[in-house]
């Protein structure tokens, strides 16, 4: 999906790629969803052995309307 594609569903303006910046563990690393309801053990959230993909997300120019993609 080229940036050019993308017009912002609110105001019809051209939006702009970027993504979600986790900075929750370190090293920071773009975002991700992960397939499935929240389920959580004794070690807290538990996403391993799940289907994962990095979010896209794209803001518009003029509005700033936010949108996000899992592009699989």
């Amino acid at each position: 999906m080229s940036q050019s594609e993308i017009t912002c569903p609110k105001c019809k303006h051209q939006m702009q790629e970027g993504f979600p910046l986790d900075t929750g563990n370190t090293p920071a690393r773009v975002g991700e969803w992960v397939e499935g309801p929240p389920q959580y053990g004794w070690l807290g959230l538990k996403w391993f052995r799940r289907k994962r993909l990095r979010i896209a997300a794209y803001r518009c120019l003029s509005c700033g309307y936010l949108e996000a993609y899992a592009k699989g």
